[in-house]
């Protein structure tokens, strides 16, 4: 509890011309972190004072946060913001304060907040037929699909809903195609991943995990299942065997930091497939749609996988929309009854996953990716800081590697949050860049000038310690 002297102190404050004017929104109270070196030398008091300041700047609606930690399963940490509203590459709190999105729901929002093209094809499709289960055909799905196959030049696609379905849907049809079509023993199949994978974490994805977090307590795991060095192709090379299905990869590591390959990898990688007759399984969940400046990341090797899930930016922001894509040879060992959603696939999915495909190239998102991801890239490794290990990305999609003996990535994160910015971290030392790929210029220099401020702030109050 506060006590008088501290509120008296806390109003002087907030009475004060202590501002921040570069913020898009306008000028806003300094945060507790811009304290943080005053933190490190005075009482216990400064720190309650600062906490109280932070509060009021955000407003944060606390009653609705604490609502939502009463009733919702404690497995995420957000960043302590809440939003309302968004577009574009924009998203609002309650109080009206701006932020731009750097994140893009970890490119779920590829195409921006509400693209109006997006939610036209939504609500006009909601208004006629929104869910019907596939044991009757609909007129929206065929040339949903169709379009997906033709820009991946796959056969077929089976659509399911949330990313992690279409990748255990992938390892199905790896495990039945080794059986019935490769002639692998029943039982025996092998399927091989990388090591700081990410496909999801339902039970059977979670089998090919290697992070701890990830596995504990939720063992035993699927038999078969194989983790090599990623970026190392004599390592798949020496784990391959007669009984191997399929090999999993992405193109680059997303939740393990932006993690690129050395070049020519995948290409590698490919060919041992091939020699092996071993099926190589792309997911393009996050990496796809554009978001490394390729419609695929696997397009930057000129890599054509024999399988591939694609997820996220699929549903273009407002539905969870994914696909399992493969040839005609592996679809088929599908028969009625295998496998199926009940929303997988649906009308109003349909119509929404053919509009985001369609947007995608009829406002040039690929090229626009590309583009203004160089111009971020070039700017951020123009920013020296003793805080920054490396800085590492293609297209709109960046990971900055920090020292973690000196400085937090969430909390460069929360410092950014106090300057307008939205950013995550992941694995508590890198920050992920992964903004709308509808950026401007404007923004960019705008939020490297932001970037720019945050770290001499962190930097200084390294020195001050």
């Amino acid at each position: 509890m506060a006590t008088p002297a501290i509120e008296a102190a806390v109003a002087s404050i907030m009475g004060s011309s202590i501002i921040n004017s570069n913020c898009p929104a306008g000028p806003a109270i300094f945060s507790v972190e811009v304290f943080g070196a005053v933190l490190t030398c005075v009482s216990e008091a400064f720190v309650i004072l600062g906490t109280l300041c932070f509060n009021r700047r955000h407003s944060m609606p606390d009653s609705l946060i604490e609502h939502e930690a009463r009733y919702c399963a404690q497995n995420y940490a957000p960043l302590p913001v809440m939003v309302v509203r968004g577009a574009d590459c924009y998203v609002w709190d309650r109080d009206g304060r701006r932020y731009l999105d750097m994140m893009s729901a970890y490119s779920a929002v590829s195409h921006g907040h509400c693209h109006p093209r997006l939610v036209r094809a939504l609500t006009e499709q909601a208004s006629k037929l929104a869910v019907v289960s596939r044991a009757v055909y609909s007129d929206k799905l065929g040339p949903f699909l169709e379009r997906a196959c033709s820009l991946t030049h796959m056969d077929r696609a089976l659509p399911m809903n949330s990313g992690a379905e279409a990748v255990e849907t992938a390892l199905k049809a790896a495990r039945k195609w080794a059986y019935a079509v490769k002639g692998v023993p029943s039982g025996q199949a092998e399927i091989i991943a990388c090591e700081g994978n990410f496909h999801g974490r339902t039970l059977g994805v979670l089998s090919l995990s290697t992070e701890p977090q990830y596995r504990e307590g939720f063992g035993p795991f699927m038999a078969g299942c194989k983790a090599v060095p990623y970026g190392n192709a004599d390592a798949l090379a020496s784990a391959i065997t007669p009984n191997t299905a399929a090999f999993i990869v992405e193109p680059i590591q997303g939740e393990a930091g932006i993690r690129l390959p050395p070049p020519r990898y995948l290409e590698a990688c490919a060919e041992l497939c091939r020699k092996h007759r071993v099926l190589l399984i792309a997911d393009e969940i996050q990496s796809g749609l554009g978001r490394t400046g390729k419609l695929l990341a696997c397009e930057h090797e000129s890599v054509q996988p024999d399988c591939l899930v694609l997820g996220k930016s699929l549903g273009g922001g407002l539905l969870p929309i994914s696909l399992f894509l493969a040839s005609a040879a592996v679809m088929d060992v599908f028969r009625p009854g295998d496998h199926g959603s009940t929303f997988g696939g649906n009308p109003l999915a349909a119509a929404v996953g053919l509009a985001a495909l369609e947007t995608l190239i009829d406002e040039r998102l690929i090229e626009r990716s590309a583009e203004s991801g160089a111009y971020l890239l070039g700017g951020l490794q123009r920013i020296n800081s003793p805080l920054i290990r490396e800085i590492r990305g293609r297209g709109l999609w960046i990971g900055v590697d920090f020292d973690a003996a000196h400085v937090s990535a969430r909390r460069i994160a929360e410092r950014l949050l106090a300057r307008g910015i939205l950013a995550k971290e992941t694995h508590g030392t890198v920050l992920r860049f992964a903004p709308p790929l509808t950026i401007t210029r404007e923004q960019i220099d705008w939020a490297l000038g932001q970037w720019t401020d945050v770290l001499r702030e962190a930097e200084n109050e390294l020195t001050r310690i």
